[in-house]
């Protein structure tokens, strides 16, 4: 008998794309953890993204909702949703990460990206994520909750344990961790919620009580929610992106000479080696595709990841190169599940970028083992150990 793949094993975590390139060359396969269905190809992925009936956002919340845990309000989170539910509550929730509210923020996420670049570009030996991945967007967060910047440690660990949950198979011990994670979480957000409440602010969570029909279970799963997509998303976009260009000196040297390419590096990045590597859904009848029959309730796993380096939809695809045309991303989604907080993740990155490449003259990956994340929704590096060369001055 076949040998299934499993998508799980440390050395695919560290780098998937061999296996996403026979996953490619079959149509849709069953894998490990768990029989799921691998979907790779770029017009399958899409196949199942836009199609919310017959593939179900409630297999990604079944996936964080596994026997061990008894609550986590991830599992109700807008992205969690199907049509009509979803269309309402997007609805309610998309004014907060519309162009004009992230007008107003930019001058103070340029203002962080600013201060954490200078601080980074003073020390030189660095762990890049540490040091400017995950504060940058964990005290953009912080914006949106009203919370101290010291809690941006902690929300990084609440969101590593998030999105572990699905495709895991933890030790009892790891399983205490993460209830514990999730019930902490829990009672920050109600604190929150009912200090906001009683005292509104200029915050998200002050907004969101403004809006009218919204539940208290709606608004806590909503920031249980946003919580991997504010945090994870950012940070291993621009880590991936440091990563990349520490293995390409010759894009480096050009997007180091003109700042402009900034954009455009984004995108390919996100093409190349996106942060948000796959999504999870339930099949809602038997469906076909690629003349493959996948049976009615089974979990699919659409390889977002897998799809961008599909050869039939980017020509050269495993090549990254800042010259890529008007190619369709994935990396956020698609259809209805198109990730709210896409805008904010691509400024966030934007404004990081530009403060930090306007610092340095160049910077090279430190001698050791990259350790990547473990889990099968969110990639990038743990810890990005750099040594970063100051601009004259």
């Amino acid at each position: 008998m076949e040998q299934p793949l499993n998508l799980m094993t440390p050395e695919v975590r560290a780098n998937p794309y061999p296996l996403y390139a026979e996953l490619r060359r079959e149509p849709p396969r069953q894998v490990e953890p768990g029989g799921m269905w691998a979907v790779s190809r770029y017009e399958d992925v899409v196949a199942v993204l836009k199609d919310p009936r017959r593939f179900s956002s409630a297999g990604l919340g079944r996936s964080f909702l596994p026997p061990w845990l008894e609550r986590n309000p991830t599992a109700q989170s807008l992205v969690m949703k199907d049509p009509p539910e979803h269309t309402r509550l997007r609805g309610m929730l998309s004014r907060t990460f519309g162009p004009a509210a992230l007008s107003r923020l930019e001058p103070r996420i340029r203002a962080i990206a600013e201060e954490l670049a200078e601080s980074l570009v003073h020390r030189q030996e660095v762990d890049f994520v540490a040091d400017f991945a995950l504060p940058l967007p964990a005290r953009v967060l912080n914006l949106f909750f009203g919370l101290e910047p010291s809690m941006a440690a902690r929300l990084k660990g609440w969101a590593d344990d998030l999105v572990s949950i699905p495709a895991s198979q933890p030790t009892p011990q790891r399983m205490a961790e993460v209830r514990h994670s999730i019930a902490e979480m829990e009672r920050c957000f109600t604190a929150l919620i009912e200090e906001r409440r009683a005292t509104p602010g200029e915050d998200l969570v002050s907004d969101l009580l403004r809006v009218e029909g919204i539940t208290q279970e709606e608004l806590l799963s909503f920031l249980f929610g946003l919580l991997p997509a504010g945090v994870e998303t950012t940070v291993y976009l621009l880590a991936n992106t440091m990563f990349i260009l520490s293995t390409h000196p010759r894009e480096l040297e050009r997007v180091l000479a003109n700042r402009a390419l900034i954009p455009r590096l984004i995108e390919e990045v996100l093409r190349y080696d996106p942060p948000g590597q796959s999504s999870l859904r339930l099949t809602t009848e038997d469906v076909v595709l690629s003349g493959v029959t996948i049976p009615r309730g089974s979990l699919v796993v659409a390889l977002m990841g897998a799809a961008m380096r599909d050869e039939r939809q980017f020509p050269d695809a495993d090549r990254f190169s800042l010259d890529r045309e008007g190619q369709s991303n994935l990396s956020f989604g698609h259809g209805p599940h198109f990730c709210l907080g896409a805008m904010l993740a691509r400024l966030e990155a934007r404004l990081g970028l530009e403060a930090l490449f306007s610092r340095i003259q160049g910077f090279s990956l430190s001698p050791g083992e990259v350790r990547w994340s473990p889990s099968i929704i969110a990639r990038g590096p743990l810890a990005l150990p750099l040594r970063v060369e100051p601009t004259a001055r």
